[in-house]
């Protein structure tokens, strides 16, 4: 398809402003490709900008196969964590923009749906499952969601048992603080350094927070108010939100000063080397951590006091959808599509997104992955508990993200929490406002 000037124009300029911000060279471990197209003459190519810095060398290596396997170019790069939007922004500015690229949700659709190509005829909507993991736009298909995610606490076993405790001991927020209050109280009697991994608050991190523990507050507030993406919010559940993250940060490896410089590759280091019980996290984290052992591996649900917690299950949804380019050479979307029917239906592509990326993938060849994480989840939710939605999805934008990081910044550093409150609750009005 032709290019469209316009966007083409708007995107040039937002890259332009990003490179003064020293944003828009950000990325990930680098990227892999290969020029065997040309030699075999295959058509089109394939440039996917990757969201997921875990999975980077496993989509690295993928791309590889593919292109010895056919002769079709296909690159990957993929973002460093927490800079996909900047990135996806200065990307597509470039005449060689990428085919294939992510949104996270209906929110993340907003800024992309003009790019989006119909897939609503493509062999890989065809694959699906599940056809509610779809973002569809006037009619048409925009982008296809390709794996589901459970995150909660992940816990040592092994750990909590030494500290005299299991799973059952910990239904409620309450019980899960007495908990880590007494494993933080014997650390050093228990060789471990605190009851929770640091809670990090640089870029690589913090999303853990903004986004995932946010989505706490936020679902169980929907969930009161019937609500899906509301123009504005209360704030009901803001005192829970505060009640969580003081014990994420008070029961921790680390002095909350700290917090600032701490990096997701810390909080891994930190569970694997057995110096913490408790990890908020999820199934995509899996291969960082399977070192411990899948059998030392607990899930349990974020209990923040609210609501019956005896029902409470896992967080459980997606952000991750694919969505192809509109605006790219009609031979680079086929070539774009060809890649991703291999992906989800070969033997190659499917054992390479459970085994090598850990994916959940709702596709009709889709292999099991060898997750404890997902295991554990569907076991929670198949004994009755009600898994939790993701309602972070429906924040509205990445400043409202950064500037709640900045306000929990400022407060784990002594600040205030009504700077917290602010980004919170006044900030989302603004920055919805600000969207349309």
């Amino acid at each position: 398809m032709n290019t469209n000037i316009s966007r083409r124009n708007f995107l040039a300029g937002s890259a332009f402003a990003l490179a003064g911000l020293g944003l828009a060279g950000c990325s990930g471990s680098g990227s892999g490709s290969s020029d065997s197209s040309a030699a075999s003459g295959a058509s089109g190519s394939v440039y996917y900008l990757n969201f997921k810095p875990e999975a980077d060398q496993a989509w690295q290596d993928l791309a590889k196969k593919y292109t010895d396997e056919t002769g079709v170019e296909v690159k990957v790069v993929t973002a460093a964590s927490g800079t996909y939007e900047e990135k996806l922004k200065s990307e597509m500015a470039k005449s060689s923009a990428p085919t294939l690229f992510q949104v996270s949700g209906y929110v993340g659709l907003e800024n992309w749906k003009e790019y989006c190509a119909d897939l609503s005829g493509s062999d890989v909507y065809g694959e699906l499952t599940n056809l509610d993991l779809v973002l569809k736009d006037e009619g048409k298909i925009d982008a296809i969601g390709f794996v589901e995610e459970d995150y909660g606490i992940v816990y040592n076993k092994a750990l909590l048992t030494k500290a005299g405790y299991s799973a059952s001991d910990i239904t409620s927020f309450a019980a899960l603080k007495k908990v880590a209050d007494d494993i933080q109280a014997r650390k050093d009697e228990l060789g471990v350094k605190g009851a929770f991994v640091s809670s990090g608050l640089d870029s690589s991190s913090s999303w853990r927070f903004t986004n995932h523990l946010a989505n706490m507050p936020l679902w169980f507030e929907f969930q009161d108010d019937n609500v899906t993406n509301p123009d504005t919010i209360k704030g009901t559940y803001l005192p829970n939100y505060k009640d969580i993250f003081d014990l994420y940060t008070t029961d921790s490896t680390v002095d909350k000063s700290q917090l600032s410089a701490k990096t997701s590759d810390d909080a891994v280091a930190e569970f694997v080397g057995g110096e913490a019980v408790f990890y908020q996290t999820g199934s995509w984290d899996y291969k960082n951590i399977k070192a411990l052992g899948d059998d030392n591996l607990g899930l349990l649900p974020i209990y923040i006091g609210v609501g019956d917690e005896g029902k409470q299950g896992i967080c459980a949804g997606t952000e991750n959808y694919w969505a192809v380019n509109a605006d790219a050479a009609e031979e680079d979307q086929k070539a774009t599509l060809d890649f991703l029917k291999w992906v989800v239906t070969s033997d190659e592509g499917t054992a390479a997104l459970a085994d090598d990326m850990g994916f959940n993938c709702p596709f009709k060849s889709a292999k099991e992955p060898s997750n404890p994480i997902y295991a554990q989840a569907k076991e929670i939710t198949a004994s009755g508990k009600s898994p939790v939605g993701w309602a972070f999805s429906v924040q509205p934008n990445q400043e409202y993200r950064d500037d709640l990081a900045s306000a929990l910044t400022s407060y784990a550093s002594g600040g205030s929490w009504d700077e917290v409150k602010t980004a919170f609750v006044d900030n989302w009005a603004t920055e919805k406002a600000s969207n349309k």
